[in-house]
């Protein structure tokens, strides 16, 4: 099946339900500038293809509005980084290797993967988004819909609407942990990071908070904070 990427309408509309989350009709159309009746045509095909499902949520005035999502058919519209293959991979090592050969491996990855982001990223002197920016878009890259916005002076939040691994992620968990880690060490000891939203604890994403320690606030960059799809 095809993966999505914001170019036909129906797949704009499921671009917006991955990265906004469960939302109505009307709102999409807003930040899609359509109408809300365009929207509602492409979601009817998309609920016939068992992409998108709906409550009829109650407001205090007014008929219930209707708020739709995405089913767990539509993850196969997004980056899945050879998801069957890594399982069978992973299947394999435990089988081959066992526990301790597994962790060994992943150890090994994130290892890799921080060699890697640190030849990419910034100077650590540089003010936090900037370097928070350039994380987004390292991992924007590798599928995961990445996105960062600034929550106040030396508070971020970086957000990733795709979990590019996720049948990797459910068979070895330890994959989501070292990402936590890897995030930590990039970004260095003049930050905390902390996981506020979990995939695999039943949130629609990940999301992890990232802030500057006390004492270490510096001026914000002069430019505007761009961590988004754009």
């Amino acid at each position: 099946m095809s993966q999505v990427t914001p170019g036909s309408g129906r797949d704009r509309v499921l671009f917006q339900l991955k990265t906004h989350g469960p939302q109505t009709a009307a709102r999409m159309g807003k930040r899609l500038d359509v109408t809300a009746m365009a929207v509602r045509q492409h979601l009817a095909v998309l609920h016939g293809e068992g992409l998108v499902n709906f409550t009829d949520e109650r407001r205090k005035v007014g008929r219930p509005a209707r708020v739709w999502q995405l089913t767990p058919y539509a993850n196969d519209r997004f980056p899945d980084s050879h998801a069957e293959l890594a399982v069978d991979m992973l299947g394999a090592i435990q089988d081959v290797l066992g526990e301790e050969g597994l962790e060994r491996l992943t150890a090994e990855r994130t290892r890799s993967q921080l060699r890697s982001y640190r030849e990419r990223m910034p100077s650590p002197d540089l003010p936090l988004e900037e370097c928070v920016a350039a994380l987004a878009s390292i991992r924007r890259e590798e599928g995961y819909m990445a996105e960062c916005r600034r929550v106040r002076n030396g508070v971020i939040d970086l957000i990733q609407n795709h979990c590019a691994i996720s049948q990797a992620a459910q068979f070895c968990p330890k994959l989501c942990g070292d990402e936590l880690t890897l995030f930590r060490e990039v970004l260095g000891d003049r930050v905390s990071v902390e996981r506020t939203e979990y995939v695999l604890s039943g949130d629609r994403r990940c999301a992890y908070r990232i802030i500057m320690q006390t004492g270490e606030v510096r001026k914000e960059s002069d430019t505007p904070l761009r961590c988004d799809n754009g």
